[in-house]
């Protein structure tokens, strides 16, 4: 069975992707990939670039964007200070490219929340119900709505969620299950297949992927330094602290393998 990366992030994903596009399809191909998806944060800026790249590659491109959702409505002329919930939302067809690009659209022109490098582009779920045509979503990663539900004990909740994406996308909602090592993942995942089995809603398991190997993890640690304006010798500041180890603890071990070979 072929797997399909459809939760990817490149350097477009500003201070948050170290992967070049190109490398990136590259890559899918060294793998024996038949697609790819891009999912940058909030953006379709790398939309051409993989395009191109994979029909050099002769694989199928798969267009998407992590969008950030909130439950108000992004024309509050006094918005609050409302959670941001991350979505993967991909095109199906051409009708869901033009109502991708258009959500897109509308998210930079009328949605942007937070201030300066925090600022994200939003969109409200009245705007993907009216774009919701040709359109596949997926919960995305633990910054997601339903996993942020059930991180906080609130099942009814999660569930609740669930129900309404099922019901405005049908076939087409996915709930999304990730391991990088950490025990919210495995908390998330527990009950997202429980609720995938008591609602008939499928389950795909995804990599949040941001970089490309191991070798990438300190350059990718150093663009979260510069997103949050720390440094990383500063202990409480936000870092990807299981794949972190992990790298270092594979390299040393590549290291005295090639110590011991000489």
């Amino acid at each position: 069975m072929g797997f399909v990366p459809l939760h990817n992030h490149s350097d477009y994903s500003l201070l948050d992707g170290a992967s070049q596009i190109s490398k990136i399809v590259d890559r899918a191909c060294d793998l024996g990939m038949e697609s790819i998806a891009l999912t940058d944060h909030g953006v379709m800026y790398g939309v051409l670039d993989l395009v191109k790249k994979c029909k050099e590659k002769g694989i199928k491109p798969i267009i998407g964007n992590e969008m950030y959702v909130i439950n108000g409505s992004i024309d509050d002329p006094q918005p609050k200070k409302e959670k941001r919930y991350h979505l993967v939302v991909l095109a199906k067809n051409y009708t869901g490219y033009k109502n991708l690009v258009k959500l897109t659209t509308i998210s930079h022109l009328n949605g942007m929340r937070g201030r300066g490098i925090f600022s994200r582009p939003c969109i409200d779920k009245s705007l993907l119900s009216k774009y919701s045509d040709g359109l596949i979503v997926s919960t995305a990663c633990l910054g997601g709505e339903i996993p942020q539900a059930i991180l906080k004990g609130r099942l009814d909740v999660a569930e609740d969620i669930a129900l309404w994406y099922k019901k405005l996308f049908a076939d087409d909602f996915y709930l999304e299950i990730q391991d990088h090592g950490s025990i919210e993942d495995r908390i998330v995942n527990v009950e997202l297949i429980k609720i995938g089995k008591k609602h008939q809603i499928k389950v795909i398991a995804t990599n949040d992927a941001h970089y490309l190997s191991s070798m990438d993890v300190e350059a990718h640690d150093a663009l979260l330094c510069v997103l949050t304006g720390k440094l990383i010798s500063d202990e409480k500041r936000l870092r990807y602290l299981f794949v972190l180890f992990l790298a270092r603890l594979i390299r040393s071990i590549s290291f005295e393998s090639n110590k011991c070979s000489i």
